[in-house]
């Protein structure tokens, strides 16, 4: 800048009193606010597609059907397993069970009493040695089934309980399968864009859909790596866009990536509008100017003045160390080293 009265010839100029901010600059694009990819978690053939780009949709509605004839004749046939399997349906396996304890308990007791009853003849020298041992087998015998029957019994409950709880996970496991196959929205938004149509074939790599908010935006912008050091949430961002042109919207820093993306060198900073635009659709192009620091009324002299980094030419060509401030792109601030009414010369 070279104010009125300076020479062009000498190249001279001196400090102004003006406002500078210093700013990074970042190009990106807008992006509903939430926006995702739709995946596919299992491969197969596209059956139908309820939705179109544009609709509006709610969380956990279905967005594409998958063919999967397999899996549900697998949740099908867990769901007979479970019901063939269900502890009600076995009832009369444990009535079974229970009646076979009853008929061991009664012979037991019967065969108890009868060899009692011999046994008593046989002190009273009645009967022979050979049935009061027959007896007692008898008796033996009927304690070893009636134990039997008991843990029959308990072997029975708990197998049935083990294939009842088996078929119920199987079953869940099925279902979970089957409702693989039925892909969903995870939010509510708007459908921006459907990748495939019915009859093509999903798989688990390449993106189905595109979902995002219906209202709420924001912009990514690509920071390079020198600048993400001097970056910081709340940071004032000003945004222009091709779609209109020669107007500014103004936004601040609403999250920074710490991952730095290797190939482009970059980080990812997200900004919100704090003044938006009146219509804003997902992947608008953006330029923006985040604002790093702010100074009014300082002094100032055009950055092509500064020989080094801190050294200015006075018009007597005597060289000068300054401390400088704030930068911008054309103009620095002088903090110290420098008045007013000091002439300078371009080096």
């Amino acid at each position: 800048m070279i104010p009125a009265g300076c020479s062009q010839h000498t190249k001279e100029t001196k400090p102004v009193i003006q406002d500078i901010t210093e700013s990074v600059y970042a190009s990106g694009i807008v992006k509903s606010k939430n926006q995702y990819q739709v995946y596919s978690t299992v491969n197969g053939v596209i059956r139908n597609i309820p939705v179109q780009e544009g609709d509006t949709v709610k969380k956990d509605e279905a967005l594409i059907y998958i063919q999967n004839e397999a899996s549900l004749l697998n949740a099908q046939n867990a769901k007979l397993a479970k019901s063939y399997n269900d502890l009600k349906a076995n009832e009369s396996r444990i009535r079974e069970a229970l009646a076979a304890i009853d008929l061991a308990f009664i012979k037991m007791r019967n065969d108890s009493l009868l060899f009692q009853r011999q046994k008593n003849l046989w002190l009273q020298d009645i009967g022979s040695k050979v049935e009061l041992e027959q007896r007692e087998i008898s008796y033996r015998n009927s304690q070893t089934s009636y134990r039997i029957a008991q843990l029959n019994y308990t072997d029975l409950q708990r197998q049935l309980k083990y294939t009842a709880q088996q078929s119920v996970n199987n079953l869940k496991i099925s279902t979970s399968q089957a409702g693989d196959y039925i892909i969903r929205a995870r939010q509510d938004g708007t459908v921006y864009k459907i990748f495939k149509e019915p009859g093509e074939y999903a798989n688990t790599v390449s993106p189905l859909a595109i979902i995002g908010d219906t209202r709420d935006f924001i912009v990514e912008l690509k920071v390079d790596e020198y600048d993400i050091v001097r970056l910081q949430k709340g940071q004032p961002v000003y945004i222009s866009m091709d779609s209109y042109k020669g107007k500014v919207f103004e936004g601040r820093v609403s999250a920074i990536e710490p991952l730095m993306n290797e190939d482009s060198r970059s980080f990812t900073v997200d900004a919100v509008f704090t003044t938006a635009p009146p219509a804003l659709y997902p992947n608008l192009s953006v330029e923006a100017n985040i604002v790093i620091r702010k100074r009014d009324r300082a002094l100032t002299i055009p950055r092509s003045y500064l020989s080094t980094d801190s050294t200015v030419m006075l018009a007597s060509g005597e060289h000068r160390k300054v401390q400088v401030g704030v930068m911008d792109y054309q103009q620095v601030e002088i903090l110290k080293g420098l008045t007013e009414e000091e002439a300078i010369q371009k080096p």
